[in-house]
């Protein structure tokens, strides 16, 4: 489990590159533990809140960059 610091030492392309894998992760978790094939059931928790944490640090960017004036 990630922490958000983790995610702001990212830079813009590197955070969106990350969601979209992390995304893809889940997808993939997801189908294992539909097919029963998911030992640990407790990844998908994991992963949903590293997806929140990672579009966390996205819409801080977003609203300091409009608030700067870069919108």
């Amino acid at each position: 489990m990630a922490k958000a610091d983790q995610f702001r030492d990212l830079s813009d392309d590197e955070l969106a590159t990350r969601i979209t894998e992390t995304k893809e992760e889940l997808f993939r978790l997801r189908v294992q533990h539909a097919t029963l094939q998911l030992a640990d059931t407790s990844q998908l928790r994991q992963v949903r809140r590293d997806i929140a944490r990672m579009l966390t640090v996205q819409r801080e960017r977003a609203l300091a960059s409009f608030e700067m004036g870069e919108a």
